[in-house]
């Protein structure tokens, strides 16, 4: 009689058992279901574990996007998290914790480690369950618990790293077609000069910015910036650029006077935390003239009467300060064939194989041999050149080139 008493309580435990762990289960499922928050499935763990499985001791271990963080504890001080964390690294399958083991880890009982296809997303230690009963049953459960928590977690944080990627494609795209809107496609050409350009951003969206204004059939300005940052704020930031710059130079005679203006505009948007390295030349192809600023921009080249000349004279960036602390214009008289060059540092910045750079001493090398061919002709072997020259090395920077002529 006692021995079958003994039975039933035995087997009414165990149904209990049961019962609670599919309650346990419908709960914790019914709660992914509901897409409850990161922190809530945490609390729930943590109190599932500490008060309807008698757990003493717990830490849980996610993989967040760069390091391991502790997501929810029971009992475990904040001094040993790095230690054992470093020691769960090395289990790949349920360890029963053994005398041999790290001081740290023999606070715990077992190790639970998560995998997601080949890595790990989680590690649980759980303690305190050496002298109770069903043992067996509870760690298996506790298992599979730890399992559907961490893989419910690891979930949603993938899926909001697509949406966030998704979003970012989308941005991305949008200010891809937008910045391609802003660099001039066709530029009109004339028996007085030619101007060709040629632009590669880095990573799709870039900060370089490149322009053409004609004033008359024998006056023009060319244009080429870099604008601080890249992604879509550098793409806003061009487009006001773009906007402030065509507005601005229809309304003053003067080099000086318009660059002055153009900083005060940009600084009002970018309060200095962004700035444009900018130049500017103004070209008359009846007085064989050019006037030019340069406002903290690589120096451009210019091939005139047999002579190489870096076109340095001007300004500190635009944008960075309210007021630009001097402002310098230097005029050029343009013997026949000359020959302007143009572009952003991303040229020079390029490296081969060797760590050499591609720098001004090639590049004027480069112009001495192919000046006088037709300027679509010059970019394409120019950028020929490049790849030639960087081998399997990547590109840095955003490239633009904007070349002139004047005939």
């Amino acid at each position: 009689m006692n021995r079958d008493l003994t039975i039933s309580e035995k087997l009414e435990k165990e149904l209990s058992l049961k019962e609670l762990q599919i309650k346990s289960l419908l709960t914790i499922t019914q709660a992914i279901n509901d897409n409850v928050s990161t922190e809530g499935l945490f609390n729930m763990y943590r109190s599932f574990l500490s008060w309807e499985m008698g757990i003493d001791k717990m830490i849980l271990f996610v993989k967040g996007e760069d390091s391991w963080q502790t997501a929810t504890d029971i009992n475990v001080d904040q001094e040993y998290h790095t230690t054992l964390i470093e020691e769960c690294l090395q289990y790949n399958r349920l360890h029963t914790v053994k005398e041999e083991d790290h001081s740290h880890i023999k606070l715990f009982d077992i190790i639970i480690p998560v995998f997601h296809k080949s890595y790990a997303i989680a590690y649980a230690l759980i303690g305190g369950i050496k002298e109770k009963e069903d043992i067996y049953n509870k760690i298996q459960f506790i298992t599979t618990i730890t399992n559907i928590i961490a893989v419910a977690i690891e979930n949603k944080r993938l899926f909001k790293k697509q949406i966030e990627q998704e979003k970012l494609n989308k941005e991305l795209e949008l200010a891809k077609e937008f910045q391609q809107r802003l660099i001039p496609e066709n530029i009109p050409q004339s028996k007085f000069y030619e101007v060709e350009t040629y632009y590669k951003p880095h990573f799709n969206i870039g900060g370089d910015y490149i322009d053409f204004m004609k004033f008359s059939e024998n006056r023009f300005a060319v244009v080429i910036a870099d604008i601080s940052g890249k992604g879509v704020a550098a793409a806003l930031l061009m487009s006001n650029f773009q906007a402030m710059l065509q507005s601005l130079i229809f309304q003053y005679r003067d080099l000086e006077t318009f660059v002055f203006a153009l900083n005060q505009a940009v600084y009002r948007i970018t309060k200095s935390d962004k700035f444009i390295t900018f130049f500017i030349a103004e070209i008359d192809t009846e007085k064989k003239e050019l006037r030019y600023i340069n406002a903290g921009h690589y120096p451009p080249l210019l091939f005139n009467d047999g002579q190489m000349q870096e076109l340095k004279t001007g300004s500190t960036v635009i944008g960075a300060f309210e007021k630009l602390p001097f402002i310098n214009e230097e005029k050029i008289k343009l013997a026949p064939n000359a020959f302007l060059f143009c572009f952003t540092d991303g040229l020079v910045d390029i490296q081969n194989e060797a760590g050499e750079y591609f720098e001004e001493d090639k590049l004027k090398e480069f112009i001495y041999k192919n000046k006088d061919k037709p300027l679509v002709e010059f970019n394409n072997k120019l950028i020929e050149t490049v790849e030639a020259f960087k081998g399997e090395r990547e590109y840095v920077d955003d490239i633009a080139l904007l070349t002139t002529k004047v005939i």
